[in-house]
């Protein structure tokens, strides 16, 4: 079966930075061909996509991740009737909730004071954990929640209704959770597989964490002598790396997973590719903002390589299985970039699959000229917009 796989391959260069640290601080790390890598999680760099697309992308085509969804939902059951007041907001809210995704949602003990027999300010009920909701979808169960205003318990205790609420939760999925998936631990009805795939960005060469030991003085003091020493020391860790990153979107889920989200007012091919274009720019130009006040590390990729491929997912990840060597002078990208120029055409020989692939490139300097024999060389605009318009016209059949 013909399938449409989007492939991106960044390389791209980060000066001192501790952009994903653990629980200690320190910048994440994974050992890789024998030797210790910098590391940047999948999830970091996921989260940094998704929020580019406020930029990208219309408010109604995203959605929100919250454990306080009853609060977002008690404002839209208010818009729809000023008359209800908060308190019963809430009350619709997460009953309305609770009835869509079989998830608990009551006033945590620590702001209902119980735990200490305290009397605290009104608080709206939360979930246990992280809830993901579209903003259509937050509409639709505050429109059911008004409907079922007069006795709302009763209301969702007609099967009807409550299929309604699942219905509701399980249709018109934003972008956002239409690429990165949704997990609902009590309902896995209304689960959502997710359309992408990202990869843990890791150094193509050996690295070694430092640390930065830094001074405060006080600005304020009574005398000049008064105190000799810094108002504050402390130390952070950091990193500098070339990192390879990568990731994969299935388009074909991705369409499955928007296909309730359809606008009526334009194409069926419109609707994903916004989201793909969405994506391949935002996870392009993302960047984990860990400690960035500290390190200002604002760079962007010196090298894209897009694939639109029939197939299956390829990683290239394995060209750095050897660790790079700094050339003379110092620096990694040449030789990553050389090494990435040699094993992307010798992998897909080997396995068949060169004929099947749209390529596109995106360099910055001469350290990545051996990519350009890769694919068309285009700005970043103009591999959006390619990447876009190949994504339409296989979903039209003219693959």
């Amino acid at each position: 079966m013909t399938r449409t796989i989007i492939d991106l391959h960044v390389l791209q260069n980060v000066p001192p930075s501790n952009l994903n640290r653990d629980d200690t601080g320190t910048p994440k790390t994974a050992v890789y061909g024998g030797v210790r890598r910098a590391r940047v999680s999948s999830q970091a760099w996921k989260r940094a996509t998704r929020k580019t697309f406020h930029d990208l992308l219309d408010p109604s085509e995203l959605g929100v991740r919250t454990k306080r969804v009853a609060e977002l939902l008690a404002v839209r059951i208010h818009d729809l009737d000023e008359s209800i007041e908060q308190a019963e907001a809430w009350e619709l809210a997460a009953e309305t909730v609770q009835n869509a995704t079989n998830s608990k949602i009551e006033v945590p003990k620590r702001r209902a004071g119980k735990d200490k027999g305290e009397q605290q300010p009104a608080a709206a009920p939360e979930a246990k954990y992280l809830m993901f909701l579209s903003a259509r979808q937050l509409d639709g169960l505050a429109e059911l929640a008004v409907e079922g205003r007069t006795d709302i318990k009763s209301f969702f205790k007609d099967k009807e209704n409550k299929a309604r609420a699942k219905a509701i939760a399980n249709a018109r999925h934003s972008v956002d959770i239409a690429l990165f998936g949704r997990m609902v631990a009590d309902g896995a009805d209304i689960n959502v597989d997710a359309a992408t795939q990202v990869a843990h960005a890791i150094s193509v060469h050996q690295v070694e964490n430092e640390s930065d030991y830094y001074t405060a003085v006080d600005d304020h003091k009574e005398r000049e002598d008064d105190d000799l020493g810094a108002g504050m020391i402390g130390t952070v860790e950091f990193n500098s790396a070339t990192l390879y990153r990568y990731a994969a979107l299935d388009v074909d889920l991705l369409r499955a997973n928007l296909g309730k989200g359809l606008r009526d007012d334009e194409p069926v091919t419109e609707p994903v590719r916004r989201a793909v274009e969405a994506f391949v720019q935002g996870f392009i130009t993302s960047m984990p903002t860990g400690k960035v006040n500290t390190f200002g590390n604002h760079t962007l990729p010196d090298a894209v390589v897009v694939k639109v491929r029939s197939s299956r997912p390829i990683s290239f990840v394995s060209a750095f299985e050897e660790p790079c060597k700094a050339v003379a002078g110092g620096g990694h990208l040449q030789e990553a970039s050389e090494r990435l120029a040699r094993y992307v055409p010798e992998i897909e020989a080997a396995y068949g699959v060169a004929d099947n692939a749209h390529t596109w490139v995106l360099r910055v300097g001469k350290n990545t000229e051996p990519l350009s024999e890769l694919g068309t060389q285009m700005s970043l605009p103009e591999l959006v917009n390619a990447v876009g318009e190949e994504v339409a016209r296989r979903q039209d059949g003219r693959a």
